[in-house]
């Protein structure tokens, strides 16, 4: 049997220039490819340096991706795994303040909130309409969609690089 390929990105928003050689090797291990990333400054944070990359390997490497560089400080990234046969897609958030955040999405990138969720939301507000918001804004991610934004748009018009699993 042979394993499904996805597609994905990787996009490091903000990293110390001293991490940036751990991020490739934590990459390529994942991955497979021992090729460098195209770092360039950061704008949104002065001494930082940003990169983004199309990977594809097997389901699940956005999740492994996801591990291999979490908790890392000073790091901001941000990974997508396409859906595929058999498997929603996801959506990984990092900063250094929140954490990581993990979300399901459908086969246009749209975060998925799960039945389960929307009831959690509506038993913890007890009845209280802004607490129902709160929590479906920490299903949707937004803390960490608002603290990433202005890193995104320092990146509009940035070269994306493609990255295929070798082997």
């Amino acid at each position: 049997m042979s394993e499904t390929m996805v597609r994905g990105m990787l996009y490091i928003h903000s990293a110390p220039a001293a991490l940036c050689p751990h991020i490739e090797w934590a990459v390529g291990a994942v991955l497979g490819a021992q090729e460098e990333l195209e770092w360039a400054p950061q704008t949104a944070s002065h001494g930082s340096y940003r990169a983004e990359i199309i990977w594809s390997g097997p389901q699940g490497s956005g999740s492994r991706l996801a591990s291999a560089l979490r908790g890392w400080a000073h790091l901001r990234y941000e990974i997508t795994e396409e859906a595929s046969a058999g498997a929603d897609g996801s959506r990984w958030s990092h900063t250094p303040e929140l954490g990581i955040f993990h979300a399901t999405t459908d086969v246009t990138g749209n975060i998925m909130v799960s039945e389960d969720r929307i009831r959690y939301a509506y038993e913890q507000a007890q009845g209280d309409p802004s607490a129902v918001f709160h929590e479906l804004s920490l299903a949707l991610g937004e803390a960490w969609d608002e603290e990433l934004e202005p890193f995104r748009q320092a990146a509009d018009g940035a070269p994306v690089r493609w990255l295929h699993q070798v082997g």
